[in-house]
């Protein structure tokens, strides 16, 4: 799994378009309702908008779908 963090200037709209061009699988959004409820904004390319989760849920879900796609292969 490769991260990457966008601390650029340009809007979350902004952002956010340009990681679904770049056709990246999560987005995970950190802002001070995330930071003061301790969860993650999740976005995905495939579901759009999946909500807040905490960082232990997400990834367990990340792991769980890269254990299925291993599967697969």
């Amino acid at each position: 799994m490769r991260v990457s963090v966008d601390k650029s200037n340009n809007t979350i709209g902004y952002k956010i378009r340009s990681a679904q061009q770049e056709k990246v699988p999560y987005m995970l959004i950190v802002g001070a309702k995330e930071v003061e409820n301790n969860t993650l904004a999740v976005r995905s390319r495939k579901y759009a908008d999946l909500g807040s989760m905490s960082g232990d849920e997400f990834f367990a879900k990340a792991q769980k779908e890269i254990a299925e796609k291993s599967k697969d292969n």
